[in-house]
């Protein structure tokens, strides 16, 4: 009826959608990543003629990439659209939101160009900290906004000062906050800068989320200092020009000044002439 002999044989069978199939598994190298483990993988394969019944399937480490690629512009659309909303709500404006949400692409722009100058490859860490950075980053903006806003409406208030200036309280606003912006930075980089060193047990798998926040926040607030207070002027007072002779208006006001005083200390002193001359 059969003929009994020894030979290899699988010692289980494993199905996937009540298929049959063969799974290789693997570990990445040292200085492997996953992305270019899998395009190394796709070379070799193009090259394997399969018998006829049998093709490749993508492993479950692939499909989750792919997804988290394809994730990623989503997620950060619908991050920035959360700030956005929340920011339009508080100040019950669009245009100041708006100044705010140019810190975003600085920081992503820094984010990519520390990933590409580390070489370290996309995946779901790096989405978790461009996340983490929409939050982070705009905090700069924000308090420098703020406080300009409140002096312009000081200005307003104020009946001596005839004429209020985004300008001169862009200014005055970002002389305050300069410091406590390069505060909050630098202990926010410097708590990141082990992270993204990969230090301690475990340190690679979160390396990546530490490169795009360490960079991201770095060159997002360099930029932010000189960035944010041009566009607040320009989307505040797009066609108004007027800022720009303010300096000779300043300087006109101030030599106008001098000249009253000095006028005023030369009637003192004839006063003072007149009497000395009289009692004489």
């Amino acid at each position: 009826m059969a003929t009994i002999t020894k030979g290899a044989a699988p010692s289980e069978i494993k199905r996937i959608n009540q298929r049959q199939v063969y799974i290789i598994t693997g570990d990445l190298a040292e200085d492997a990543n996953l992305g270019g483990a899998l395009a190394e993988i796709e070379t070799i394969l193009k090259d394997v003629d399969l018998p006829s019944g049998v093709r490749i399937l993508p492993s479950y480490a692939r499909q989750s990439n792919d997804e988290l690629q394809s994730s990623l512009p989503i997620l950060g659309g619908l991050a920035g659209f959360l700030v956005f909303v929340v920011m339009a709500v508080q100040y019950n404006s669009l245009i100041d939101p708006l100044v705010i949400m140019f810190t975003l692409p600085l920081a992503l722009s820094g984010g990519i160009y520390g990933l590409y100058f580390t070489e370290t490859p996309v995946g779901a860490t790096v989405i978790v900290g461009a996340v983490l950075l929409v939050g982070i980053v705009v905090n700069n903006a924000i308090v420098m906004v703020e406080l300009a806003n409140q002096l312009y409406q000081e200005q307003q208030e104020n009946p001596q000062v005839l004429q209020p200036s985004r300008r001169d309280c862009m200014i005055q606003a970002a002389a305050q906050r300069l410091r406590p912006i390069l505060m909050t930075t630098i202990t926010t980089v410097l708590g990141m800068y082990p992270l993204a060193r990969g230090a301690g047990d475990g340190g690679e798998f979160l390396q990546p989320l530490g490169i795009v926040v360490f960079w991201g926040l770095s060159l997002a607030t360099l930029l932010t200092l000189f960035l944010i207070p041009c566009l607040y002027l320009i989307l505040h007072e797009p066609f108004n020009f007027s800022w720009l002779d303010s300096r000779q208006i300043s300087e006109d006001n101030l030599i106008g000044d001098e000249a009253e005083s000095i006028s005023v200390l030369l009637k003192k002193w004839n006063r003072e002439t007149k009497l000395t001359i009289d009692n004489g």
